[in-house]
């Protein structure tokens, strides 16, 4: 029987950004450097399968400081802690190493400039996610403001409407957030943004991508984790842009076929923490039901790289 014929369109850019790969390596140079275990506190980035994969090389995972021993390095997750983790880390002596992305870094540096011109800050991010806590924890409590959508830049109570800042987390959809700018400057207009925008260039490239391929596909399969918010913010873009089945997969196992019955094109990309080995998975799956014409489709070429910190740059 001869399989049905399908054009599978590859979005570039998709999968690991700068932040991530140096998250990853930080992971692995630690255990290198200080041997195995090495604890990190949450998902260095958000994404199963690279998780497992440091945890066999010896990475303990934990949520909070207090789960690590004093004597064993710790590293602080990819999406930024608030301030008092790493000062509680410091006052128990504890090695510790920040694999806070550099981009989530200079929102907070940005935080902080604000406060300092006495400027009370709205943060635009996602309630509960790690990169906001993180965010909102480097300033004292009541300082940052947070808002999601514009109907909530309506509800905000402010200590003085002359004197505010804006922030935004850096994996959101570009265009939503553009909505709730406009909205808070409306409600506010002294309200001052940042020099340059807050959201990162790999979660705007990988957003352009899925936007150039929606209009030619009966499908899109977004490859990563439900907690990774940049992924799931491909899924939508996918969906606003026309896709009419725009879904998220872990990996290969999860796609429903039954779901993709019929289809002649299908358009796959990988949120900022997922494995091109992942990506691979998926078109092998497709290939194995259809004959596969594949597509690259890139809108953007990516060469940023971020150092990892020092510490890790000397020998133990």
């Amino acid at each position: 029987m001869t399989k049905p014929a399908l054009t599978l369109y590859l979005a570039a850019p998709r999968g690991f950004c700068a932040g991530v790969d140096r998250a990853i390596k930080i992971v692995e140079l630690a255990i290198e450097k200080w041997g195995a275990p090495v604890y990190v506190r949450h998902e260095i980035v958000h994404n199963k399968f690279v998780v497992d994969g440091l945890k066999e090389k010896g990475a303990v995972f934990v949520e909070e400081l207090d789960e690590c021993p004093d004597d064993r390095p710790v590293i602080f997750s990819a999406h930024g802690v608030p301030k008092a983790v790493p000062a509680a880390a410091a006052q128990r002596e504890m090695v510790y190493v920040d694999a806070t992305c550099p981009l989530v870094s200079k929102v907070h540096i940005e935080a902080e400039r604000h406060a300092e011109a006495g400027l009370q800050m709205v943060m635009i991010g996602h309630e509960g996610h790690p990169e906001t806590i993180g965010t909102m924890g480097q300033l004292p409590e009541g300082e940052v403001l947070l808002v999601e959508t514009p109907d909530d830049v309506a509800g905000l109570v402010v200590r003085d409407p002359t004197k505010l800042a804006f922030i935004t987390q850096t994996t959101l959809s570009v265009d939503d957030t553009v909505d709730v700018i406009s909205t808070l400057r409306a409600r506010f207009p002294n309200i001052v943004g940042p020099h340059k925008e807050d959201i990162c260039y790999a979660t705007t490239n990988r957003q352009a991508a899925v936007k150039a391929i929606a209009g030619k596909i009966d499908g899109l399969l977004v490859i990563g984790a439900p907690n990774s918010s940049n992924s799931k913010r491909l899924v939508e873009v996918g969906s606003a842009n026309g896709c009419a089945y725009s879904q998220l997969v872990q990996r290969a196992t999860d796609i429903d076929w039954r779901a993709l019955d019929g289809i002649s094109s299908i358009g796959i990309t990988a949120g900022a923490s997922a494995p091109e080995v992942l990506v691979n998975e998926v078109i092998d799956a497709f290939r194995d039901r259809f004959e596969v014409t594949v597509d690259l489709v890139e809108t953007a070429q990516e060469n940023i790289e971020f150092k990892v910190p020092r510490v890790l740059r000397v020998p133990a």
